[in-house]
């Protein structure tokens, strides 16, 4: 599986480093992502780690804007300003940059939440309420998947 799957719960030290779950680091591992790009959310209190790879995808993307035009400049910045590379160390540690532990209230203990193709690191009880939150609004709107057609 290449997807980033569950909610897991690891602590953070006194030197700002926290465990990746050994569950996402097997699939950066797949992804052939050496390092992650966390960058603080411009939607909820909390940190998106994204793959090297994906990440790359993404910037990719600010191409289809015109050279110094406001829509591409305001997206480079939210994207690049506060955007830290970080790679795992030998223990699967990476150090949160102080700013970014701050946007996200991270002290203590770090939930590490699967998107899928990405990750988000929150306040455990934030992100509980995030999660429930997001089944609520699912259901309200009657939200599913389609499958995807047999090739």
């Amino acid at each position: 599986m290449t997807r980033f799957l569950g909610t897991h719960r690891n602590r953070l030290d006194r030197k700002g480093r926290v465990s990746v779950p050994a569950e996402f680091r097997a699939v950066l591992e797949r992804l052939g992502a050496e390092q992650v790009i966390l960058l603080p959310s411009h939607r909820a209190p909390c940190l998106e780690a994204w793959p090297e790879p994906e990440f790359e995808r993404l910037a990719a993307a600010l191409d289809r804007y015109e050279a110094f035009s406001d829509e591409r400049d305001d997206l480079s910045a939210s994207l690049f300003a506060d955007a830290h590379p970080v790679r795992p160390d030998a223990e699967g540690r990476v150090v949160l940059p102080e700013e970014l532990a701050a946007h996200a209230n991270l002290t203590e203990w770090v939930a590490f939440v699967g998107f899928g193709t990405t990750f988000q690191l929150w306040e455990p009880e934030a992100a509980k309420r995030r999660i429930a939150e997001g089944r609520a609004r699912a259901s309200a709107r009657g939200l599913t998947l389609a499958p995807r057609a047999a090739p």
